[in-house]
């Protein structure tokens, strides 16, 4: 179903919405500038987005309906899950047996009112809604986890605020938010039954979720709660704001931190164990405008990766790290932004390197994961145990291989670099886009060129990506989209490795390349289920080093790997979507923000 230019223009011209010469004008920057002709009738003011989704209803046959002001029930609602509804901007409003409505803005999105038929197992009726109809019906999914989940939060929380009114320990200082102030009040609090229960709830629902990370946000009203799962934050739930002084108490001494220390950031660990799984939760809580923000990361203690190839390492770019891991001394950096992965990859080859004959000793800020036969030695700068001063002691206890969690200043830099040159195998992070900016990061702390050339042996940059469901849409690409991947990635090259590894047949084209979409289902919304590894592996070869004592550019070392054979992350993440375990989308989105 789709609306035709001339049937647009038909119409308009029928209403006296526009001229001829307005409509004309209008196609003809849409052609130009590559927008929809729709958003340019809308921002150059020829007709309202309301008008517009109206008329196209009309032309289409399909009803208009007004959600602004709707309110769903929350079994309808739930039909449609939440992650599908927003990525997809159609809702579920109304059943009468089994018929459901549901609203959208794009009327040809027919694989999702396809998936919805065939989950729902209903009859569905389309209809066409605003924007801000959609965005309506969308804040009311607040209130499914409460349903999902027995509403036991809901109810704890209005139990702890009444507890708290007739004790006297809640002093409202404006509309809406609750502040207690003494320690002693706040330890009572946080050993109250309905706070407890509040935190242990989204704590395990968190978990059956497969959330990494648990934000706690204070709102001027209410507290928002948000998970991420696979990389994306999704929101959780609503509580009111009152509860929020019994929440971050609780979680305070659950992580043996100062209840009443409210002005400055604190960070702290506690563990969450069951017959079901045990976890290792890293505390954050930091001072916002409105209260204390709590971030939870939440660290499997049993499901760690195990080999090089689990985390996405394939081919050459394996190979290259294999090789390097065998080598007594020198340094392997893993650079990238936070969250992508890097300190489970350094992991995963302290675990390959952990043998009998080796002394491991690490440097870490967190420790993250204990590790047996390992060293792990934690930062903590409030008594001047920094990156440097741990490493400076470190070095005196006779390992054989050092991991310093992250190289952050030029003395721990200089450090790690004479360390590397003193008969020891370096493991360590920095915080670059991609492999070669980490040479001129490691420039700008002072470290001698020469010094660098004579130490690094690899550098690995990586990205963490969603893994497809095994229940997928394939695709093939068009020229259009063809163009636009070759701006970022060398297709030719790409092409020569996936025949090579026998991916493709060996006389396939891209026009014949299968890609996949995900195909959302009810447990898993997204179509996605886990996340590995893109990789990027920079061989410091005889010739980079000489480019490096003579200080070249990010560039032209990026451009130097290139020519040696290396294999960019994008171009990676492009042989894993032929695979078919990622889409092109995702790569794109890692790579390309």
């Amino acid at each position: 179903m789709k609306v035709e230019p001339q049937q647009l223009k038909a119409f308009m011209l029928d209403a006296g919405l526009v001229t001829t010469n307005q409509f004309d004008v209008a196609g003809e920057k849409a052609a130009k500038t590559g927008q929809k002709l729709e958003d340019v009738l809308v921002s150059d003011g020829l007709i309202t987005k309301e008008e517009l989704i109206k008329l196209e209803a009309y032309i289409l046959g399909i009803p208009f309906v007004s959600l602004e002001k709707e309110n769903v029930l929350p079994e309808v609602l739930r039909i449609i899950p939440e992650p599908i509804a927003r990525s997809n901007n159609i809702v579920a409003f109304r059943k009468e047996g089994q018929n459901l409505e549901v609203a959208m803005l794009d009327p040809e999105d027919l694989r999702t009112i396809e998936f919805i038929k065939k989950t729902a197992n209903l009859k569905i009726l389309p209809r066409l809604t605003t924007p801000e109809g959609i965005k309506h019906i969308l804040q009311q999914y607040q209130k499914t986890l409460e349903a999902e989940f027995g509403e036991i939060i809901s109810r704890e929380a209005k139990d702890l605020r009444q507890k708290l009114n007739g004790e006297g320990l809640l002093r409202s200082v404006k509309e809406g938010e609750g502040v207690i102030e003494e320690k002693e009040d706040l330890l009572k609090v946080a050993e109250e039954l309905p706070v407890i229960k509040i935190v242990d709830t989204f704590l395990k629902h968190a978990i059956l979720e497969r959330a990494s990370d648990i934000h706690i946000e204070p709102l001027e009203k209410e507290i928002l709660v948000r998970y991420r799962i696979d990389g994306i934050l999704h929101d959780a739930m609503m509580l009111p704001k009152q509860a929020s002084a019994g929440i971050v108490a609780r979680i305070k001494v659950l992580s043996n931190l100062k209840l009443d220390e409210h002005r400055l950031p604190q960070d702290g660990r506690f563990k969450v164990e069951t017959e079901d799984y045990k976890y290792s939760v890293r505390v954050s809580i930091m001072p916002i405008f409105d209260g204390e923000k709590v971030v939870m990361r939440l660290l499997p203690e049993s499901t760690r990766a195990i080999s090089l190839e689990g985390l996405g390492l394939r081919g050459e770019s394996l190979e290259l790290v294999q090789d390097s891991l065998r080598k007594p001394v020198g340094m392997i950096l893993v650079t990238g932004p936070t969250g992508c992965g890097k300190t489970t990859t350094l992991y995963t080859m302290m675990e390959i390197l952990n043998t009998a004959g080796v002394n491991i000793a690490t440097v870490e800020d967190p420790i993250e994961y204990r590790m047996p036969r390992i060293n792990q030695t934690q930062v903590n700068p409030k008594i001047g145990m920094t990156f440097a001063n741990g490493l400076r002691a470190l070095l005196r206890q006779d390992p054989n291989i050092i991991m310093v969690g992250e190289i952050r200043d030029k003395e721990t830099a200089g450090l790690a670099i004479n360390a590397a040159l003193t008969g020891h195998l370096v493991l360590s992070t920095l915080h670059t886009n991609d492999a070669s900016g980490s040479i001129p990061r490691l420039i700008d702390m002072e470290i001698e060129p020469f010094l660098l050339s004579s130490t690094l042996e690899v550098i690995i940059a990586q990205r963490l990506v969603r893994r497809l469901l095994k229940n997928k849409k394939a695709y093939t690409l068009g020229e259009a989209e063809l163009k636009n991947l070759s701006r970022c990635c060398d297709l030719e090259k790409t092409l020569e490795i996936l025949k090579k590894e026998k991916i493709i047949k060996p006389k396939a084209n891209f026009k014949e390349i299968e890609f996949y979409r995900p195909e959302p289902t009810k447990e898993y919304p997204d179509g996605y289920s886990g996340r590995f590894g893109l990789y990027e592996v920079l061989r410091v070869t005889e010739t980079i080093k000489e480019m490096i004592v003579k200080s070249a550019t990010a560039d032209q070392i990026q451009a130097q790997a290139k020519k040696e054979g290396m294999i960019t992350m994008i171009e990676d993440g492009f042989i894993k979507a032929a695979q078919g375990l990622t889409s092109l989308e995702e790569v794109l989105r890692v790579t390309t923000e």
